[in-house]
């Protein structure tokens, strides 16, 4: 395995640590938010930018989750990087972010059947691996929430299409000056709707067996390899998550061999939520141990980890960055809270997290600096 020469010393989550092409300040990473606030075109604004660099002392951002075609959008007013227009918007983001310190990332995703067709080109159907509607909510902006949409299943000759609009948003991410991209395989999305067998029912070469069903993760990840560098790739999975009606039969045996088929692309990381996102670690048996010692690049977890978990999984060697998610929306300064052991800002009112402007958004509070010099006993959440 890589990074043999640091299980000689014990990290620290405040250490700084290479994660590919990507020199990081420390091991704390802002987890893809999806915050429902592009403007007119899917273009991220001026907000973005200053929402962002507020939160830049992370070693590493991970942006908001962004499509990478206009059939990918599932949510109301979630970014892409596909146009002039929102290449120029994400530039000025990344700008905001390095004069700030930080190193950011794009997550690219294609929501697949987690849409609905107020989103769609043409009112069409969303696509899918199988003609299998999801058993969740999609948010529409001036609906709330509302079921998803009834998806058709993908065509054969459609699939390289998929890859390639992957491909192209990687390279004007890179262009909109990102360090990297991540891709989201994780939550019931399309590219996890096709490993497992609960949402792929296909007959073809990308249904049925656990090979062919992972076959268009690892085909999306070779060609964004290609495109960009392995070395600025990484890839979100969720193995046991049931966000958004995703569930297979044996995850064990799935994951395992996706991170088997990932490993020799040489990616940078990845990042693995641990359990049902946002709720119970341990809601169904999983070996994270076995899927980690299949995978020679950094290992990035996620879900529910608290100051003393975090700074634990890192000294233990069993992560080598931790990611977290909604401690990141009302706490910008959270690395300064986590070195001085100071207690979370809370999140302000619910109807703040999707949509709006400023508030709820750019206006949390930071410590003083005598607050972040003065270490309490609190270990908030």
């Amino acid at each position: 395995m890589r990074f043999q020469h640091e299980h000689l010393a014990t990290p620290s989550l405040f250490e700084p640590v290479c994660v590919g092409a990507l020199d990081l300040a420390n091991r704390i990473v802002m987890a893809p938010l999806t915050r429902d606030r592009a403007g007119p075109g899917l273009v991220p604004g001026t907000l973005a930018a200053e929402y962002y660099a507020q939160r830049a002392t992370a070693g590493l951002i991970i942006s908001e989750a962004t499509q990478v075609s206009a059939q990918a959008q599932g949510y109301s007013d979630t970014p892409g990087c596909y146009s002039d227009a929102q290449v120029a918007g994400w530039r000025k983001v990344t700008e905001a972010v390095h004069a700030a310190g930080g190193k950011i990332i794009v997550q690219l995703w294609h929501t697949g059947r987690v849409s609905h067709v107020s989103f769609q080109p043409g009112g069409a159907a969303p696509v899918a691996p199988s003609a299998i509607r999801a058993k969740t909510k999609t948010f529409v902006a001036s609906e709330g929430f509302v079921d998803t949409s009834m998806p058709r299943a993908l065509m054969l000759d459609e699939i390289p299409g998929i890859i390639a609009d992957f491909r192209f948003a990687a390279g004007r991410a890179i262009e909109a000056g990102f360090d990297g991209v991540e891709l989201h395989g994780a939550h019931g999305y399309l590219l996890d709707a096709f490993l497992r067998d609960g949402s792929n029912q296909r007959t073809d070469i990308y249904g049925g067996s656990i090979a062919n069903r992972a076959r268009l993760l690892v085909e999306v990840a070779t060609a964004v390899a290609a495109e960009i560098g392995a070395d600025r790739l990484g890839v979100r999975l969720s193995p046991v998550s049931p966000v958004n009606d995703a569930h297979d039969s044996d995850p064990q045996a799935l994951f395992n061999h996706v991170v088997d088929g990932l490993n020799p692309l040489g990616l940078a990381f990845l990042h693995i939520v641990e359990g049902a996102t946002g709720a119970a670690r341990d809601n169904l048996p999983f070996d994270y141990a076995a899927l980690h010692a299949r995978f020679d690049g950094r290992w990035m977890v996620n879900n529910g980890y608290d100051r003393s978990m975090a700074i634990d999984a890192i000294a233990s060697h069993r992560a080598d960055l931790v990611s977290f998610g909604r401690a990141y929306i009302s706490n910008p300064d959270l690395v300064a809270r986590l070195r001085a052991d100071r207690p979370f800002a809370p999140l302000m009112a619910p109807e703040t997290l999707y949509g709006g402007g400023a508030h709820g958004y750019t206006d949390y509070p930071t410590l003083t600096p005598e607050a972040e010099d003065s270490p309490t006993e609190s270990k908030a959440a």
